[in-house]
């Protein structure tokens, strides 16, 4: 999954930087905001926690309706373990006490490459596409265990883009495919994976 990961990022970057010479419709920015995310799987409480993003962009327009995006970012996920997490993932070691109703956070580094299609307006656009992710830190959050978590992510994304003159502001709904949990439970059948709403603002130049 890494190596997909970078794969995936220097063909964005190469890609960029040859529309980047050839068209004049390129625009770079940053961005940043909350992560609502939760992990959705048995052991884990229920509800979106509080966590943030921050990264950059670059737009490709196509045309006046289409185009494309891709991204870097930088997202904290947070939740938080049931009161009977270490009952459930006995077999993998994980029935520590320490680890019902631990605090979990996992900081991924994220590429999404998104197509931007234009509703009526230029400045008002709907964002779907692929984001591919790379655990950063939070893989040894558990007490018994090295490799609670698989190292990738791999997602879809979908929201809202609002392009003003020089501020944007964006609204998307991110849900993992991949299961991400790297241990087995007692009866090897719950799959755990990342949801976030994701509320940023950003500068584009």
């Amino acid at each position: 999954m890494k190596k997909l990961f970078f794969a995936m990022a220097v063909l964005a970057v190469t890609a960029f930087s040859t529309a980047n010479a050839q068209s004049k419709f390129l625009r770079f920015g940053i961005k940043g905001g909350a992560n609502l995310g939760k992990l959705d799987g048995t052991g884990y409480q229920d509800g979106f926690k509080l966590g943030y993003h921050l990264g950059g962009f670059a737009q490709v327009n196509l045309s006046k309706s289409f185009g494309v995006q891709g991204e870097l970012v930088f997202s904290s996920t947070k939740t938080k373990t049931t009161s009977n997490f270490g009952d459930i993932y006995d077999p993998a070691n994980l029935n520590d006490p320490e680890n019902d109703g631990k605090k979990v956070s996992l900081n991924y580094l994220s590429i999404p490459l998104l197509a931007n299609i234009s509703l009526g307006s230029p400045r008002v656009k709907l964002q779907v596409g692929p984001q591919f992710s790379a655990l950063v830190s939070g893989k040894n959050v558990f007490k018994g265990t090295n490799e609670a978590f698989k190292g990738g992510d791999v997602a879809g994304v979908a929201g809202l883009w609002l392009q003003l003159p020089i501020v944007n502001v964006s609204a998307r709904y991110i849900i993992g495919f991949t299961d991400v949990k790297g241990v087995q439970d007692v009866a090897n059948t719950s799959n755990w994976k990342n949801q976030s709403i994701q509320l940023g603002v950003g500068v584009t130049l």
